[in-house]
């Protein structure tokens, strides 16, 4: 499915008559089947507006376009796309395959059929030697994986994805990232991925969306044209360090606006 995102624009009110913008006016097409990430300081919209494309908040202001790119019909604002939080949000007292079970169950899914579901994406995932498991008997890096089957076996052709490896240790963190890109190449999914990390979006995505501070703007949109299958030898090649660069150049504008602005405010 493409995302199309028309000057989309996200106000919060901060109690009282006091307003907080925190997306200005936002224009994007995401491309169907491809990984935008999306980066940039703390604070700046990022996160806002993939709940706003998955329809778990409410615009002030433009629109959201879900459209087939097939045959160019428009779809329902969050009835196509799945979230990953950064959060494992893991049921303790339920075994793997009965976390990742619990999505179709709750849409009515017969149980032999959602079972066998929870088995198929386990096996994607390597998890299925652990499907009798609890939570609290893995590691922190198999439990994001119960997360992202959890995602997947929703089958939804969007995956909006927030700073889901935020709270991994480094290694464990490369290995979910290689994981998700081998997912990624078997199913080409609609992917909005929300990170801080410069080689995360990198390594990942197809394009990496750079927002201003608040309000969020798109500052620019740096094509990633590193081939695909990847693995982790793009990190050695010159290409990979120049969009390094030319990402940290950008942020690290951004980031300082984003701290003379809180220092302006706490004063």
């Amino acid at each position: 499915m493409d995302v199309i995102v028309r000057e989309v624009a996200k106000v919060w009110n901060a109690g009282g008559r006091d307003q907080v913008a925190a997306l200005a006016p936002v224009s994007h097409r995401f491309a169907s089947g491809s990984f935008s990430c999306l980066l940039g300081p703390s604070g700046c919209g990022k996160s806002t507006l993939i709940r706003l494309v998955g329809g778990l908040e409410s615009l002030s202001g433009g629109t959201i376009e879900i459209r087939d790119p097939v045959s160019c019909a428009l779809q329902p604002v969050g009835k196509h796309s799945v979230m990953m939080w950064q959060g494992l949000n893991l049921f303790p007292w339920r075994t793997v395959i009965d976390n990742v079970a619990f999505g179709p169950e709750m849409e009515g899914v017969s149980r032999n059929e959602r079972y066998a579901k929870a088995r198929e994406v386990l096996a994607v995932t390597g998890l299925q030697a652990f499907a009798e498991h609890y939570p609290r008997q893995l590691s922190g890096g198999m439990r994001q994986r119960v997360a992202l089957a959890r995602a997947l076996i929703m089958g939804r052709p969007i995956l909006l994805m927030d700073e889901p490896f935020a709270a991994l240790d480094a290694q464990t963190k490369i290995v979910m990232q290689i994981e998700l890109l081998r997912i990624f190449e078997a199913a080409r999914k609609t992917v909005l991925f929300v990170t801080h990390a410069i080689d995360e979006a990198i390594l990942l995505g197809d394009e990496i969306v750079v927002m201003s501070a608040r309000p969020g703007r798109i500052k620019e949109v740096i094509p990633v044209n590193l081939p695909r299958p990847r693995s982790l030898d793009v990190v050695k090649t010159p290409e990979f360090g120049r969009l390094f660069d030319h990402a940290f150049h950008l942020i690290r504008e951004e980031v300082t606006r984003a701290m003379e602005q809180q220092m302006a405010e706490s004063a």
